[in-house]
């Protein structure tokens, strides 16, 4: 077993409090790829007067997690390319690491090059969607089609689900309780649509989505518009990722992304605000592999939620904050948390928690990419114990 070792020289920035150092002995770097704020700016404080987020910092790929061999930030925009020599084996993606979404409204400028002779490059924004496999960055759902072609952008997709094509471009759609479609009306002219797109220059999308009511544009004109009442198959929350798709060479770039969340119930729960997380909580101690942390790197932790976000601060002094969801339908519940700051900025970090009145523990998966499986840390290795208790007032 490897045995972790609690010493100064490292300190990880862990979610929701855990600042301790710690170092590993025969263990391996969980380091994540370099990704640092820019300036001492999270993407968190970059929030407009009208709501709207700034997803993208313009000079690297903080807050987002992809495969380094494809993506990167060329001339100000974070750029997915291929080519013969280093190719995509299958859809891969660029996902953004600092929340899920539900009700949403995002706008970006995107630009497609086909660098092959048989004018193929395709790409999307998913949204509301899963990662299917966080090893080679799969994900599925709900997707904003783009392509090179003249027949696809602007189109409603389900990526790896079982729909498929859910509105063509210029459709109104309702997909009714039994999940078939029913095409009720138009929202444009097809033709008209794919004359507005500046081919291999950039160009504008829209997402909107409010309950099961989504609707695309591009460059101002509406392309598509859905309700989605298939319950069985429809997402209400999930995930944002930017598409590489496999095939021909070819480069798909994206700048000024922005979001801005609605105030529905959907957004909420994406969010999974609960006001049990709400307040104050203090670090009383921390076990890694059954050993307890050291008491003086964690006496001064206190760590702040509200709403779906958290700062950890260690006296006046800032440490780190984010953003993190919760799944109370598993046993024991599940914890998706999204530094945004510190060494690993960028990283979704895996836990599970009991939350018990004033009481509050958490198993942090340092080392492991999937939810630990208990609370019995040394039969993990890699993963850290911590305790909070409430700060009353």
């Amino acid at each position: 077993m490897r045995q972790l070792l609690v010493t100064q020289p490292i300190l990880l920035a862990l979610a929701l409090g855990m600042h301790a150092a710690v170092s590993y002995a025969a263990a391996p770097d969980i380091s994540p790829a370099p990704q640092t704020a820019v300036g001492g700016v999270t993407l968190a404080d970059d929030v407009d007067a009208t709501g709207f987020r700034k997803l993208f910092n313009g000079k690297d790929l903080t807050g987002w997690d992809g495969n380094p061999k494809l993506w990167s930030v060329k001339d100000g925009a974070i750029s997915g390319e291929t080519t013969a020599q280093n190719p995509a084996t299958i859809n891969t993606f660029l996902i953004w690491t600092n929340g899920v979404v539900g009700d949403f409204e995002l706008e970006c400028s995107f630009r497609l090059v086909a660098n092959n002779s048989q004018n193929f490059c395709n790409s999307g924004i998913q949204y509301r969607s899963k990662v299917l496999d966080p090893k080679v960055w799969s994900v599925g759902g709900y997707q904003a089609d783009m392509e090179a072609g003249p027949t696809y952008t602007g189109i409603l997709y389900e990526e790896r689900m079982s729909r498929g094509i859910m509105a063509a471009r210029g459709e109104k759609v309702t997909w009714d309780k039994d999940c078939n479609k029913q095409v009720t009306g138009t929202v444009g002219d097809a033709a008209a649509i794919q004359a507005s797109i500046k081919k291999g220059e950039w160009n504008r999308y829209r997402i909107v989505a409010k309950g099961n009511h989504l609707q695309h544009f591009v460059n101002g004109l509406q392309t598509v518009d859905v309700t989605d009442d298939c319950e069985s198959k429809r997402s209400m929350t999930g995930v944002l990722a930017l598409q590489l798709h496999v095939g021909q060479p070819m480069l798909a770039q994206f700048k000024d992304i922005r979001l801005k969340a609605g105030s529905t119930k959907a957004n909420a729960a994406a969010a999974a605000a609960t006001p049990e997380f709400d307040g104050e909580w203090r670090v009383m101690h921390g076990e890694a592999n059954g050993e307890e942390l050291p008491a003086e790197n964690i006496t001064n932790l206190v760590l702040s939620i509200k709403g779906g976000r958290y700062t950890v601060m260690n006296g006046n002094e800032t440490q780190d904050k984010g953003s993190f969801s919760a799944d109370t339908s598993s046993k024991p519940s599940k914890l998706d948390i999204h530094p945004e700051s510190g060494p690993i900025a960028g990283r979704t970090l895996k836990a599970i928690y009991e939350l018990n009145g004033d009481d509050f523990k958490v198993c942090y998966a340092i080392v492991a990419t999937e939810h630990p499986k208990s609370f019995a840390d040394k039969d993990e290795p890699g993963n850290l114990v911590m305790y909070y208790k409430r700060i009353k007032k």
